[in-house]
Formats: C-alpha cells, structure tokens, sequence
C-alpha cells in the first residue's frame, strides 16, 4: 500500500511502503547455514518456532519531473540483527515525447537479475522464500556504481538496453563455492556480514564463527553488466543478461581479526522470461557462470554454478496459489577424471498467499529440497540431503 504526501510549495512528492512480518515456522532438523550450518533453508534445528520475519520501509522523492531519489532499509533476524541499506541511488530520466527513453541511475542498487522479487524490500509478492537465483542474488551481489538505459517503446513491443559500471562487490561467488546453493528469504544489505559454514572454517585451521563482507572493493577494476529485455503486450517479457565483476583472482585485502578478504572473478549469463496464459503467471529463469580464486600463484579454484526454475502463480483475486520448482548445481574444478566434487539438487516450492486487505498478506509456504553435496563427507555427513521447511507468514503493509 503506498502513501504520497506532496510538500507544500515545491514540485516535489514523498512516498513511503513497507512491510512487517512475523512467521511461525516447522523447521528441518539440519542447522541452518545463516547459524554456521550445511542446511539450505533460513531456518533449521527441528520443531515449531515463532520468528521475526523481517521489516523494511523504502521511500522515494520525486525531487523534479526528472529526477527520483529512492532509499530502502531493512531488518531482518539472521545470525546477527540489526538495520541495513538495501540500495540507495539517484536516477535522472527526463520526459520524452517521442518512442525513445533514456535514463541514468547512480548509487548502490540491485544488478536487475531478478524476475521474481519485485515487490516492496525485494521481495516477492508470490511465495515467501524466492529461487534459488535470487536468494544467491540477495546475499552476495549489489552494484555500486552508475547504470545506464535505453528504450525503444512501440506500439506492440517494446526494447530496452541498460548497461552499467561498479565497484564494491569483489567477494561476490564466494559462498556459493564454499557452501553451494540456497534457498532463504534473508537479504543482506550494505554492511552486513555473512557466516561461513563452521565446518568449511574449522578446516581451514580457523576458529568458528567466520564472517565477511560481500560488498566490499578489493583493487580498482570495475565491473559491469549488460540486459536487453523485450516486452511485448499479451506475450511478456524476455530478458538476457551478462555480468561480470572482474575481480583480481589473486586480489586481498587485510580483514577483521588478522584474516584475508580475498577477491572472486565472478561472472554469469541469465536468461529469463515471464508470460501470462489467463489466470496464471509463469517466470523462468536460468542462469550458467563461474568464480575464480587464485589465492597463491599458479593455485586457481574455479567452481563452475548452474541455476534454473519455473514459477506458476495463479491470480484468484485475494488468493495467489504458487507453485516453483528449482534446479540448481556447482562443480569444483579441477578434479579428477570421472567425479563430481560439487552438489546438484532440486527445490519444490508451494506456496497459497490469501489478501484480504491491501495492509494484509497471509502465506502459507511449504519448501521442500532433495541435494547431494560431495564434500559433506569430508565433514563427517552424508552427502544426500533431503529437508523440508513450513512456514506461515503474517506480512502487514504500509
């Protein structure tokens, strides 16, 4: 729900939206990854648990018909709680009275991989938990830098082409090398600290708990990525996406507690689409990429990381019935002839969200993921996984 208040005497409106949210959930017994654990969800330990899901509030300022500034702030109960900047930025586009639209966005923001979470605080306004893809997206990848737009609107169709250049994300892929994939509506904004599997971290010869910061510059390259998104009336939207971190394998920088931050050479391709067939909505996505590190000469890691889902909501008035399946995979290389040192799983998502007032959401959330992740054995665990987490969400809107 969105509320405007105009300032007397000046060209310029106000505007703020949040949520608030609190959720009952039946968790899986393995301990979750945001406490250090191997387990793939938000939540894990077993039984029934009342928590804290999470509050946000993002404002804007149409500061002239040109320019809009944005701010969004969130808090979330994770491994540490407290306030973060989710993205902050400026955009300039000037009005155009003919079929081509320019505009230009500078601050921290979100690379636009998502087709999914579009919603107030980046989230998703058809399940709890998002994909695989936009929960890696959420933790560890935010551009710093400026973006630039090009669009062409027609009559049927339209074409747009963004392109942008960034610093402050050269640890991005880190986890998914270390931990693999997940599934967890937990954002982390500017700022915060991430926990590594203690497991990973008692390995290397450290002490648990390990934390680090994903937006952070290590050197002084620039990253970039380019989109170009069709849209068209009655068939939808088809985007295509490159990016790049171009990170310094072999970069570090000094961190907390006498450790190494290390740099990650990140990059990926995301295809994605959305499309309407009456009722029902459908987004797919897949994404193909790789991480590098290279923490001494001539030692280079590489993990090679795949993604896909397929997304199915029907819009029933106040019911949103939602159902998502999720592919996802990394490999570790280089390996020996024949093995597979990474996981592969899958996901199924089933979610019925009831609104009954534009201030209220209730969603009822069942996640279920089936994964096999080599090096668990290593840590004493079996490698196949199998977990299942409930939740009941009571979002309310301002």
């Amino acid at each position: 729900m969105l509320t405007a208040w105009p300032l007397a005497g000046r060209a310029q409106d106000l505007s703020l939206q949040g949520y608030l949210d609190g959720r009952l959930v039946a968790a899986p017994a393995e301990r979750s990854w945001v406490e250090g654990g191997l387990g793939k969800t938000r939540y894990g330990g077993g039984g029934a648990q009342w928590r804290f899901g999470g509050a946000a509030l993002v404002g804007t300022a149409q500061l002239t018909p040109s320019l809009l500034a944005l701010a969004g702030v969130q808090l979330q109960d994770g491994d540490r709680t407290g306030i973060d900047v989710l993205e902050a930025y400026l955009r300039w586009r000037p009005v155009s009275t003919t079929r081509w639209r320019g505009s230009v966005q500078a601050g921290a923001f979100f690379p636009p991989v998502s087709l999914e979470n579009d919603a107030v605080g980046w989230t998703s306004p058809w399940t709890i938990t998002p994909s695989a893809i936009n929960s890696w997206v959420g933790e560890e990848l935010r551009a710093t830098g400026a973006e630039a737009r090009i669009e062409r609107r027609g009559q049927v169709s339209s074409w747009e082409l963004r392109g942008a250049l960034f610093q402050r994300n050269d640890p991005a892929g880190n986890l998914l090398a270390i931990r693999g994939w997940s599934l967890s509506d937990l954002t982390y904004g500017l700022g915060s600290r991430l926990r590594e599997p203690d497991a990973y971290v008692r390995d290397d010869g450290d002490v648990p708990p390990m934390r680090y910061d994903p937006f952070r510059n290590i050197g002084n390259a620039w990253g970039n990525y380019v989109q170009l998104d069709w849209r068209a009336r009655g068939w939808g939207r088809l985007s295509l996406m490159h990016y790049d971190n171009h990170a310094d394998p072999q970069g570090w920088v000094p961190y907390e507690g006498g450790h190494r931050l290390y740099a990650w050479r990140t990059r990926f391709w995301s295809l994605g689409a959305t499309a309407d067939t009456g009722p029902i909505t459908w987004i797919a996505q897949a994404m193909d990429g790789d991480t590098v590190i290279e923490p001494v000469p001539d030692l280079v890691f590489t993990t090679r990381y795949r993604a896909a889902f397929l997304l199915a909501g029907w819009n029933r008035g106040a019911w949103r019935p939602a159902l998502r399946w999720d592919h996802f995979s990394t490999r570790d290389l280089p390996q020996a002839p024949g093995t597979h040192e990474g996981e592969h799983g899958n996901a199924v998502t089933a979610a019925l969200n009831w609104r009954p007032r534009d201030w209220l959401r209730l969603t009822l959330e069942a996640l279920h993921i089936d994964s096999i992740r080599t090096v668990r054995a290593d840590y004493g665990l079996p490698p196949h996984t199998r977990g299942t987490q409930v939740q009941l969400s009571a979002r309310l809107f301002y």
